[in-house]
């Protein structure tokens, strides 16, 4: 399978082994929608997953308290995780990079794809991963 953003397991893999903090974008408290299940996934492999939902900032998901922006989030992330339509990728990863110092990976989810959004994470050195799904990529590469 070709994907968008060109990386190989092996670095998916990477990326994967080396996040602990993840921030995700669009948060939602329904079982129903993929956040949620993505989000509960993660954090129960482990990952310190910091949710991120104005509507829900101040109530608790995946374990921790649900901010309401990037700018909330005090300690180190290592990935934002991004459940937000492809034209919005742009504004969310400009605002990761100014919050976030040190962030490392920028993920967007299955069907979302931002060759400019990704650009942008690339010049401030961060890796890009589009159109994929962490909970997918961890089984099928039996992370």
């Amino acid at each position: 399978m070709q994907h968008v953003d060109q990386l190989t397991d092996a670095d998916i893999a990477r990326i994967l082994g080396d996040t602990k903090v993840i921030a995700l974008v669009g948060a939602s408290p329904k079982p129903d929608r993929p956040s949620h299940r993505v989000g509960t996934f993660l954090a129960a492999r482990g990952y310190k997953v910091i949710p991120v939902n104005p509507g829900q900032a101040g109530k608790e998901l995946f374990g921790q308290t649900c901010v309401a922006a990037l700018s909330d989030i005090t300690e180190p992330v290592d990935m934002v995780d991004i459940f937000r339509r492809p034209e919005e990728t742009e504004h969310v990863v400009d605002d990761a990079l100014h919050a976030l110092k040190g962030l490392k990976y920028i993920w967007m989810q299955l069907d979302i794809v931002n060759e400019k959004a990704a650009a942008l994470a690339r010049a401030q050195g961060a890796e890009v991963v589009m159109d994929r799904c962490p909970a997918i990529e961890i089984p099928r590469l039996g992370l």
